[in-house]
């Protein structure tokens, strides 16, 4: 991996992800054999793990990281629903050798991940890319999802949606790789997974207009994802409430787990309301 890609996922905070939960030291999440296993989706092996009774949860992790992401929510959720933490197509221990890699690809992978397990639907969380797959899911596969938790999520790729400052760390690396020649098999896996941060996603307004389910929205107030971004996200789909953290980056669920936990259940865990009339006064 070169040298600019790992800094800018330890800025993200990819690299940084400690494997072992506070709540529990002695489970390695992302390398447990015990709970861990391989699923034939849609043309690859699919890395899950699984943890916890209950309605199922499932947590979708940002651009090349994998389910380490969530060692503070597995062991909180595990509590109380059946948590599936999957490792998207390409990244973390899902291989993926092929050439295309897109958001749609993966919202459709984990549709299908759902249907391998015999699950009519299920809770997300998505953070990051991981949020962008949840908004596809959630459009593209409506059935698929109950309630849906996303946080650090864009639309589109440009200035608009994202701070310029990374905008400019991250499309002179998708240069220098699209540019190199006999790139190696590291490479060019970093090559797609840049590509999809520059130029994807392209989502509408009326496909996330499309999302049945109730939705929380989620950003930080600092975020790279600008927050009249992610307002603009939750002024879109029809059932959604909006979350905005102050004092806070990208790093939401890590930064703010206890709070970012609490919430999240609660809002799996309580009816969707409409506020309208009156009710704006409560």
């Amino acid at each position: 991996m070169q040298r600019s890609l790992i800094l800018l996922l330890i800025i993200l905070g990819f690299s940084s992800c400690k494997h072992y939960s506070d709540n529990d030291s002695k489970v390695v999440y992302g390398d447990n054999a015990a709970k861990g296993k391989y699923l034939e989706i849609r043309g690859f092996k699919m890395y899950i793990e699984t943890y916890g009774e209950g309605q199922p949860l499932l947590l979708i992790h940002g651009n090349g990281g994998s389910m380490k992401h969530f060692v503070n929510q597995i062991p909180f959720f595990a509590k109380k629903y059946k948590v599936i933490a999957a490792d998207s197509r390409a990244q973390g221990k899902s291989q993926d050798n092929g050439d295309s890699l897109n958001y749609e690809m993966m919202a459709d992978d984990y549709a299908a991940l759902l249907d391998a397990m015999k699950i009519d639907s299920a809770f997300v969380i998505g953070w990051s890319d991981g949020g962008i797959n949840g908004l596809l899911l959630a459009s593209r596969h409506p059935e698929k999802v109950k309630k849906l938790a996303v946080a650090s999520a864009n639309l589109w790729p440009d200035s608009t949606a994202m701070q310029k400052e990374f905008l400019d760390l991250i499309r002179p690396m998708y240069s220098d790789l699209k540019n190199k020649s006999n790139r190696t098999a590291a490479e060019k896996k970093d090559l797609k997974l840049t590509r999809m941060m520059v130029e994807e996603p392209q989502i509408s307004l009326s496909e996330i207009n499309k999302i049945k389910c109730p939705a929380l929205v989620i950003g930080g107030d600092h975020d790279v994802i600008k927050e009249e971004h992610t307002m603009l996200i939750y002024k879109n789909i029809p059932k959604a409430y909006l979350w905005i953290l102050p004092n806070s980056g990208h790093r939401i669920m890590m930064s703010y787990k206890d709070n970012f936990n609490k919430t999240v259940d609660d809002f799996f865990s309580t009816p969707y309301r409409e506020i309208r009339g009156r009710g704006r006064f409560h």
